[in-house]
């Protein structure tokens, strides 16, 4: 018994100095390989890798709670205390997995690009933007980041679509790469503000949304949304301007504005209740309900919804077929449907943006993006 009492914890003592040093090693290894990535991680993945990193030089969160209003150093503060006692040790090696995966995933993509898509457009980095057999397809492409739809983002689909207009293509399809269609705004457009600036942001932010808005109210060949997956907030509401819809049965829509102190956008207001009624548009854009695809379809806001394992099939090869007919027949009809409404449409499309300047200015607003995030850093 006294033989055993000694000898386990020399034992353990010495195992734990081996794999300290293996990890301590891999630690900095890790350091350095981070420092040599080209792309930027995201938000998500930075928070995932600042806590890791602080819990592995200096333990357990030991930093005083910053405001409810500094949503940078409340993200961070957040992402470090979440680890709880995670051991030192377990962090380092944690980071150093996760570095390594950035690293594969960079590598990977590197590989890709090494031999581009036929008929891709260059000068997009948050989307895949190409042009084949009289189809330009635009495809989000921040699947890390269910394709959120950031700033950038915003600039490139409106770049996107002014060159699609102009091309030799007879239709544009919009599409999202991965599991989701887009989850909307990135909130993260919300949360680098710096104080003081949050009229400048909300003014900015209105101006872009309402220039965004706009490419898809005078696109002038037929638009037609291919829902791959889950849809929320913008990219949603922007289905109405599209001339159609095909979506997933696993797809489905959100539009959750009185959730986040928001409002309706897009032309939403508006288009929504003449496509589905009052009362349902009112379930949607006032009480946040999810429609499943079957649902919108059946409201009509989705044209047709296809089995999953068929989906990118079956809608590919009828969008080819569509893209075989006369364009400029396609492009003359899509006018003559559309340009009753454009006058109104932009009309709406302005008094949206002037609301929502106002609602990203209100506590209320504010408030709720705050309880949005400490919810899902608690998840």
């Amino acid at each position: 018994r006294p033989t055993q009492a000694v000898c386990i914890p020399a034992i353990h003592l010495h195992m734990s100095a081996a794999t300290m040093q293996v990890s301590q090693k891999d630690f900095q290894k890790a350091q350095e390989q981070l420092k040599l990535l080209k792309k930027d991680p995201g938000n998500e993945t930075k928070l995932k890798l600042y806590a890791l990193f602080k819990q592995a030089t200096e333990g357990p969160c030991n930093a005083p709670k910053p405001g409810m209003l500094d949503f940078v150093k409340k993200a961070k503060w957040d992402a470090w205390n979440s680890l709880g006692n995670l051991s030192q040790d377990n962090a380092r090696q944690k980071y150093a997995e996760l570095v390594s995966s950035l690293v594969s995933a960079e590598s990977a993509g590197q590989k890709k690009e090494a031999s581009p898509e036929e008929g891709r457009h260059d000068g997009y980095e948050t989307l895949i933007v190409t042009t084949k057999n009289n189809i330009t397809k635009i495809m989000f492409n921040r699947p890390d980041r269910k394709n959120a739809i950031n700033h950038q983002m915003y600039r490139e689909i409106i770049k996107a679509l002014e060159e699609a207009g102009k091309n030799d293509s007879t239709i544009a399809v919009i599409t999202g790469n991965g599991d989701y269609y887009s989850s909307g705004n990135d909130l993260n457009n919300f949360t680098n503000v710096q104080p003081g600036a949050m009229e400048k942001m909300a003014k900015d932010g209105a101006v872009l949304l309402k220039e965004f808005v706009a490419h898809f109210i005078d696109f002038p060949k037929p638009l037609i949304a291919v829902v791959n997956g889950p849809a929320i907030g913008i990219c949603v509401t922007v289905l109405g301007l599209c001339d159609l819809v095909y979506a997933s049965d696993r797809a489905t829509f959100h539009s959750p504005f009185s959730q986040l102190g928001q409002s309706p956008e897009g032309c939403s207001s508006y288009l929504f209740p003449k496509i589905m009624g009052l009362a349902k548009a009112s379930e949607m854009l006032l009480f946040n309900k999810k429609l499943t695809a079957a649902e919108a379809c059946a409201q009509g806001l989705v044209t047709e919804v296809f089995p999953e394992r068929s989906f990118q099939k079956e809608v590919w090869a009828r969008l080819e077929a569509y893209a075989s007919l006369p364009k400029n027949s396609l492009a003359v009809s899509k006018q003559l449907l559309r340009s009753v409404e454009k006058e109104k449409l932009h009309a709406v499309n302005s008094r949206e943006c002037e609301v929502l300047t106002e609602r990203w200015l209100s506590d209320e607003c504010v408030n709720a993006i705050v309880s949005f995030f400490q919810k899902k850093s608690k998840l």
